[in-house]
Order: structure tokens, then C-alpha cells, then sequence
């Protein structure tokens, strides 16, 4: 018997094929072999094929009247039995009705009714649950919730309506509807800022911008309330203030299924706390060792935020190294990589796929056995147009490229979200597009990543990125890891080797670079000439004390 053989056909006079072809394109993924034999097969011509071929699946699909139906599978249960053919593994997919007909049957192991999800499909083919076991909760941690839903990637999504209600009715329809692998929750600024520190909040300022949780007991009740359907993760913002109570707080209450803070970022920098460069950066070394303490996986959400600021790419990309360097010392084991396309919004998809492709060669070069790097993609929140249905493209499409990096997940930024906060509703919808577009890149793509001009970008950005790394070393100091020490971070972004042209006026950074869009890349350029200027001089002027605020 051919252990990994699948023989798959819709019988008797059933035409719809469909469902058996999905089943073996889900199959062949998972490195099966398969042979559809097509529509309308009789029961003696499947035997007569399965006999042939000796496979150790037959799956059969019959989706019209129940009647019928039962005639059927009466039939080739019979035959079945009659030629000692049980001892390999029959499966049948349809219509409910003739679901509950082939259960009564005793001759099927597996079952799946219309609608059955393509995580319980792969969880059978993968031998991790059999009916009697559907149902039961998928993993809870995120690195084995990866490796249970491959080759599909989990699908996370910020949602915070702006009540605590509104946000826990939401939670129980999204969970049910079994679409999403993660909730981010997205909390208010008075929670992130404010939260141990209530007096100060700003009561006029309550569910701006996410789900204004009060207390412990708020993110409790969120967790609970997705206890069903799918069993979504719940992860969270680690606030911009007070993130060392943030962390055990999160996982106590909803199992963070993992830490997401910036390097530099939710600081002065942009205004989004009081901290210093110089007392948040050690702050969150402290808060990356402890999540690494407990295993919990940490994402850098760091390089994405300097291009939503027009930074060059190449800063974008050297960020991203820089905070996977800081994660990795301070002994994180499961770092997610966020990879934000469409940012700025008018790069290009060739330049896009070499600006990630850059951060990864770096990112990844940084793993070892203790150190292991999962990609999480997802659109640029400035690029989506308001208009949902223009937007329904916009993510549809922006899915598609993001594929091309194979992500473990895929950070969906809703339709709607440059309109208004997406409801529970919007947010399904937005799940269903992007699980569509998935599906059909995963029937098979061309390999965009060898295009030679994507390898172009991605080699010139190494290149620049190795002058300004090397930039960065020659601010340290004996003794000290430059790329770790809070004083040589801070003073990179002072003087303008880390910088972005929203920084100007910017007390906290430099903000002198001027950028352009040029050829679909975010470039920096000489303000006298207005043309590209080469990492090296930029590097060499930012050294050189350019930046008003160093050079006095």
C-alpha cells in the first residue's frame, strides 16, 4: 500500500468535483501524492482504481440528495467489505445531510461537512486529530499554533472598539466565526500611557484609538470571551509607559501570546510617552529578558515605524537588524519579525520585495539554535485608500505579494481601517478576503524574489546598511557592545545617522534628512541638489556633526 498516495472522486452522479479537488490540493501541499478521478464515478470504477493503484486514502465526495446518497454509500460499503478492502483509511466530504448518512455508516474514518475549515483538513492529514478529537482547542502558544496550521499562515488582527461592551461582543462573533488566529488587542492611549497612572489620564480622551481597558479584570473578560469557536491567541500592546507592569499583567490576564515593543520608539520620539532615549532603551532590554525568561516569543515592532516616517530604507532596514540584535542578547528564543509593505505608500512592489528581503538576510543571520526567526507580514495601514471597496483590492493584492516570503503570519490591516475602527463584522470580512487570496497563492506562485531587479535593491541596501552599521560601531565605546549600548543608540538618532523628516522640530532626534520617492524606493537625498546622496556621504555628514542641535 502507497502510504502517502490519495485517491479522490466524486461518485455516483455527482458532478461536483470541486470539494475532492480542493482536499488533494490541500493534500499535495502537505507533500502527498494524489490522483482525481474526477466526476460522476460509479462504484465499481472506484474499486476498480483503487484496487489498481493501492493507495492508503480514498476520498469520496457526494454532495446531492440524501436519498441518493444513502443508496450510494450503501453500496460501496458492501462492496467494501465484500473485497477486504477496510484496512485502508476512506474518507467522504458533502452536504451535511449526507455527512450525517456517511457517519452512520461505520466505513469512514474522517468526515467533513461543507464549510469545514482548512485547519481541521490539514490537522487530519497531518495526523493531529481525528473526528472524535474535532473541536478540541488548537495549540495556545504561538510557535506550535505556527507549526499545527502549515502550510496556511495564522491571521492576526488588531481589534479595540471603543467600549469594553461593544469589544467583548466582538471578541465572542470573531472567535466563532473561527477566521482569525489572533486577536490583537488594541487599546485605547489613555490604557497604553495612563494605565497605572489613572489621575492622569485624559477623560475626554476615553476609546481613542482602541478598547479603553480600565483594569485587570477588563483584559480578563476579553480573554474569556474567545474561549470558543477557533479558540483565537489574544495578544496586546505593551504600553508606552510602565511596560515592566504591562508585561506580567498581559500574562496573567489574556496569555500574551507574545511582547511587541519598539527600540526606540513610544518615547519622545513620538510623543507617545515622556521617556527618554536613554531610560526607555535599557527599559526595554529589561522587559525583553523577561518575557525570555518565561518563553514568551517577542516581536520588534520597530523598522516599520521609521519608514512610516519617510525614513530611507536603509535606516528601515537597519533598524530591523538592530532590534533583532537587542532581542537576541537579551536571550529571546522565538523573535517575530514584523515586515510592513506598502511603506511608505508609494514604494513599489519591487522595491518592497528587496527592502524585506534586506531585513531578512540580516534579521535571519542572527539565528542560531537559540535564536529562531518567524515572519509576520502585513500591509501599510497609510497606503489603503478609504474607499472599502478600492481597499478590498488593496489588501486582496497586498496579501499576494507578501506571500511571496513565505509568512508563518500574516498581519491583516483590514478594508476599512483608513476609514474608521473595524467592527467584528468588517473584521471577518477582512479575514475571508485575505484567506482567499492565501488559498490561491499557495496553489502555486512564480518566484518574484529572483527577479533581478528585486535582488538589485535588496544587494544595495546591504551594502548601504554595512556602512551605517559600521557607522554606528565607531560611536561606541571600550568594552560595550555599541549596537546594545543605550548612549551610542541615542546618539545615532541625535545626530542623524538613525533619522526621518518627520523628526523635524523634534527634540528628541535630528530630523534634517530630506527622502524622495524615487524609482519606487524611499531614498535620502542632498537638500541643495535634490539627487540621491550615497549612504557614505550621508553617514560621513551625520558624523561630521551636521545635525544644528550637535553642531551648535
Amino acid at each position: 500500500m502507497n502510504e502517502k498516495l490519495i485517491v479522490g472522486a466524486a461518485i455516483g452522479d455527482c458532478v461536483h468535483v470541486a470539494g475532492v479537488v480542493n482536499f488533494l490540493n490541500l493534500a499535495e501541499q502537505l507533500d502527498y501524492e494524489t490522483v482525481c478521478l474526477g466526476p460522476a464515478i460509479s462504484i465499481d470504477a472506484l474499486l476498480e482504481k483503487v484496487n489498481a493503484l493501492d493507495p492508503a486514502l480514498v476520498a469520496v465526495g457526494y454532495r446531492l440528495t440524501p436519498e441518493n446518497c444513502r443508496a450510494l454509500l450503501n453500496e460501496l460499503a458492501a462492496k467494501v467489505a465484500a473485497q477486504g478492502a477496510s484496512h485502508r483509511a476512506w474518507l467522504f466530504g458533502g452536504t451535511e445531510p449526507c455527512v450525517a448518512i456517511a457517519r452512520e455508516l461505520g466505513l469512514f474514518q474522517m468526515t467533513f461537512a461543507s464549510g469545514t475549515s482548512k485547519q481541521a483538513v490539514v490537522a487530519y492529514l497531518r495526523g493531529e486529530q481525528a473526528e472524535s478529537a474535532v473541536g478540541t482547542p488548537p495549540p495556545q502558544t504561538l510557535a506550535d499554533r505556527i507549526r499545527w496550521k502549515a502550510p496556511y499562515p495564522l491571521l492576526r488582527h488588531h481589534f479595540g472598539r471603543p467600549t469594553v461592551e461593544e469589544t467583548l461582543t466582538g471578541v465572542v462573533d470573531i472567535a466563532r466565526a473561527e477566521c482569525l488566529d489572533v486577536i490583537s488587542l488594541g487599546t485605547d492611549q489613555n490604557a497604553q500611557e495612563h494605565f497605572f497612572r489613572p489621575g492622569e489620564m485624559d477623560p475626554n480622551a476615553h476609546g481613542a484609538g482602541g478598547v479603553p481597558v480600565r483594569t485587570e479584570a477588563d483584559l480578563a473578560a476579553l480573554h474569556a470571551h474567545c474561549r470558543l469557536g477557533n479558540f483565537p491567541l489574544m495578544r496586546c500592546y505593551s504600553g508606552t509607559r510602565d511596560t515592566l507592569k504591562w508585561a506580567p499583567m498581559l500574562a496573567k490576564t489574556i496569555n500574551n501570546a507574545w511582547c511587541a515593543i519598539p527600540l526606540f520608539w513610544y518615547t519622545q520620539l513620538d510623543g507617545r510617552s515622556p521617556r527618554p532615549l536613554r531610560e526607555s532603551i535599557p527599559e526595554t532590554q529589561t522587559l525583553m529578558r523577561w518575557h525570555a525568561e518565561r518563553r514568551i516569543p517577542v516581536e520588534m515592532n520597530e523598522s516599520h515605524h521609521w519608514s512610516l516616517r519617510d525614513a530611507p530604507d536603509v535606516v528601515a532596514v537597519v533598524a530591523a537588524y538592530l532590534a533583532a540584535y537587542n532581542a537576541r542578547a537579551c536571550g529571546v528564543h522565538d523573535y517575530v519579525q514584523q515586515l510592513m509593505f506598502n511603506n511608505p505608500p508609494s514604494t513599489s512592489p519591487v522595491m518592497d520585495l528587496g527592502k524585506m528581503l534586506a531585513k531578512l538576510d540580516l534579521v535571519q543571520s542572527l539565528q542560531n539554535e537559540d535564536f529562531h526567526v518567524w515572519r509576520e507580514t502585513r500591509g501599510g495601514l497609510t497606503s489603503y485608500p478609504p474607499d472599502p471597496a478600492v481597499a478590498r483590492g488593496h489588501l486582496a493584492a497586498t496579501v499576494c505579494l507578501q506571500m511571496q516570503l513565505k509568512p508563518h503570519i500574516v498581519h491583516i490591516v483590514g478594508h476599512t481601517e483608513a476609514h474608521h475602527a473595524t467592527t467584528a463584522d468588517e473584521l471577518i470580512e477582512a479575514c475571508r478576503i485575505t484567506d482567499g487570496a492565501i488559498s490561491q497563492c499557495l496553489l502555486g506562485l512564480p518566484d518574484m524574489t529572483n527577479d533581478v531587479r528585486v535582488q538589485k535593491r535588496k544587494a544595495d541596501l546591504l551594502a548601504d546598511a554595512a556602512v551605517l552599521l559600521d557607522a554606528l560601531a565607531t560611536l561606541g565605546t571600550a568594552g560595550r557592545d555599541p549596537y546594545t549600548d543605550e548612549n551610542v543608540l541615542a546618539q545615532a538618532v541625535e545626530i542623524g545617522l538613525l533619522d526621518a523628516p518627520h523628526l523635524r522640530g523634534n527634540a528628541a532626534g535630528c530630523g534634517r534628512i530630506v527622502t524622495r520617492m524615487i524609482g519606487g524606493a524611499c531614498q535620502a537625498v542632498d537638500p541643495a541638489t535634490n539627487k540621491p546622496m550615497p549612504e557614505a556621504e550621508r553617514v560621513e555628514r551625520a558624523l561630521a556633526g551636521v545635525c544644528e542641535k550637535v553642531a551648535g
